[in-house]
């Protein structure tokens, strides 16, 4: 499967976990994202099709954030580029590590 397909379903996965644990920002749908965002979600498929593990897309997403100039934030704001997951992946809360889990195994299954 082509991997903008695979990162489109991985959004809107991702939206769907947002919207059941009420996240305060959520992403938009995949045709309203903002290119960066789809950038992202194709670079995270990219490295779970490497063989990294949930943890290792998480690292490297902060990794890719934070060299983008993002840095950590009480909200997600994309003009401000603060998040509030810009924290080692032990420190991210249940439901947030539920989303990298989430993704690795879409790509996974869809691979």
């Amino acid at each position: 499967m082509p991997v903008d397909w695979v990162a489109r379903i991985c959004h809107e996965a991702n939206r769907a976990v947002q919207a059941l644990t009420n996240d305060p920002a959520p992403s938009p749908a995949w045709e309203d994202a903002p290119e960066w965002q789809r950038e992202s979600a194709v670079a995270g498929v990219e490295t779970a099709r490497s063989g990294a593990t949930p943890e290792q897309l998480h690292e490297s997403w902060r990794a890719h954030k934070e060299a983008d100039g993002w840095t950590y934030g009480d909200v997600k704001d994309a003009d401000a580029k603060t998040h509030p997951c810009l924290v080692p992946y032990g420190e991210l809360p249940a439901e947030q590590r539920a989303k990298d889990a989430i993704f690795h195994a879409i790509v996974r299954a869809v691979s």
